[in-house]
Protein backbone atom coordinates (compact mmCIF):
# COMPACT_ATOMS: atom_id res chain seq x y z
CA UNK A 1 0.00 0.00 0.00
CA UNK A 2 1.25 3.44 -0.86
CA UNK A 3 0.19 6.17 1.14
CA UNK A 4 0.34 10.22 -0.20
CA UNK A 5 0.40 13.36 1.74
CA UNK A 6 0.16 16.11 -0.91
CA UNK A 7 0.44 19.72 0.61
CA UNK A 8 -1.12 22.14 -1.57
CA UNK A 9 -0.79 25.59 -0.50
CA UNK A 10 -4.27 27.58 -2.07
CA UNK A 11 -4.36 32.06 -2.69
CA UNK A 12 -6.40 33.01 0.19
CA UNK A 13 -9.16 33.76 -1.95
CA UNK A 14 -9.34 30.78 -3.86
CA UNK A 15 -8.95 28.17 -0.83
CA UNK A 16 -13.30 27.50 -0.73
CA UNK A 17 -13.40 27.85 -5.07
CA UNK A 18 -10.49 25.40 -4.59
CA UNK A 19 -12.31 23.04 -2.66
CA UNK A 20 -15.43 22.51 -4.41
CA UNK A 21 -13.59 21.75 -7.60
CA UNK A 22 -11.39 19.40 -5.40
CA UNK A 23 -14.75 17.68 -3.87
CA UNK A 24 -16.58 17.35 -7.63
CA UNK A 25 -13.64 15.04 -8.60
CA UNK A 26 -13.26 12.73 -5.89
CA UNK A 27 -16.15 10.13 -6.84
CA UNK A 28 -14.02 10.08 -10.11
CA UNK A 29 -11.11 9.25 -7.84
CA UNK A 30 -12.66 6.97 -5.96
CA UNK A 31 -13.83 4.99 -8.50
CA UNK A 32 -10.43 4.50 -10.36
CA UNK A 33 -8.74 0.96 -9.22
CA UNK A 34 -6.72 1.21 -7.02
CA UNK A 35 -7.43 4.21 -5.04
CA UNK A 36 -8.34 2.97 -1.19
CA UNK A 37 -8.36 6.48 0.51
CA UNK A 38 -8.59 10.06 -1.37
CA UNK A 39 -9.82 13.50 0.82
CA UNK A 40 -8.84 16.99 1.82
CA UNK A 41 -7.71 17.83 5.14
CA UNK A 42 -7.23 21.56 6.66
CA UNK A 43 -5.66 22.02 9.79
CA UNK A 44 -7.64 22.02 12.67
CA UNK A 45 -7.65 24.25 15.69
CA UNK A 46 -6.10 22.50 18.90
CA UNK A 47 -4.19 23.12 22.02
CA UNK A 48 -1.26 20.59 21.19
CA UNK A 49 1.92 22.48 20.67
CA UNK A 50 3.29 20.52 17.93
CA UNK A 51 1.12 21.54 15.14
CA UNK A 52 2.72 23.42 11.94
CA UNK A 53 -0.38 25.36 11.05
CA UNK A 54 -1.11 27.31 7.71
CA UNK A 55 -4.48 28.46 7.37
CA UNK A 56 -3.54 28.34 3.02
CA UNK A 57 -2.75 24.79 3.04
CA UNK A 58 -5.40 22.23 1.92
CA UNK A 59 -3.43 18.46 2.80
CA UNK A 60 -4.70 15.71 0.73
CA UNK A 61 -4.87 12.18 1.83
CA UNK A 62 -4.61 9.25 -0.47
CA UNK A 63 -3.73 5.65 -0.31
CA UNK A 64 -3.20 3.56 -3.27
CA UNK A 65 -3.06 -0.72 -3.35
CA UNK A 66 -0.04 0.18 -5.36
CA UNK A 67 2.85 2.53 -7.13
CA UNK A 68 1.53 1.32 -10.25
CA UNK A 69 -2.16 2.48 -9.39
CA UNK A 70 -0.80 6.08 -8.14
CA UNK A 71 0.89 6.43 -11.52
CA UNK A 72 -2.20 5.41 -13.49
CA UNK A 73 -3.99 8.21 -11.57
CA UNK A 74 -2.11 11.02 -11.98
CA UNK A 75 -2.82 10.77 -15.91
CA UNK A 76 -6.62 10.17 -15.70
CA UNK A 77 -8.57 12.92 -17.85
CA UNK A 78 -10.11 13.69 -14.80
CA UNK A 79 -6.97 14.49 -12.76
CA UNK A 80 -5.89 16.58 -15.96
CA UNK A 81 -9.33 18.44 -16.04
CA UNK A 82 -8.82 19.29 -12.35
CA UNK A 83 -5.30 20.27 -12.75
CA UNK A 84 -6.29 22.83 -15.38
CA UNK A 85 -9.07 24.39 -13.38
CA UNK A 86 -7.28 24.71 -10.23
CA UNK A 87 -3.62 25.92 -11.38
CA UNK A 88 -4.26 29.66 -11.28
CA UNK A 89 -5.13 28.85 -7.75
CA UNK A 90 -2.07 27.17 -6.35
CA UNK A 91 0.75 29.07 -5.02
CA UNK A 92 2.84 25.70 -3.71
CA UNK A 93 2.89 21.97 -3.81
CA UNK A 94 4.63 19.05 -1.81
CA UNK A 95 4.29 15.87 -2.09
CA UNK A 96 5.53 12.62 0.05
CA UNK A 97 4.80 9.23 -1.14
CA UNK A 98 5.35 6.70 1.70
CA UNK A 99 5.30 3.27 2.49
CA UNK A 100 4.75 1.32 5.16
CA UNK A 101 7.70 0.66 7.62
Amino acid sequence: MITVLASITVKEEKKTEFLEIFKANIPAVKAEEGCLEYYPTIDFETPLPVQDKDAAVVTIVEQWKSIGALEEHINTPHMIAYKDKTQNMITGLSIKILQNA
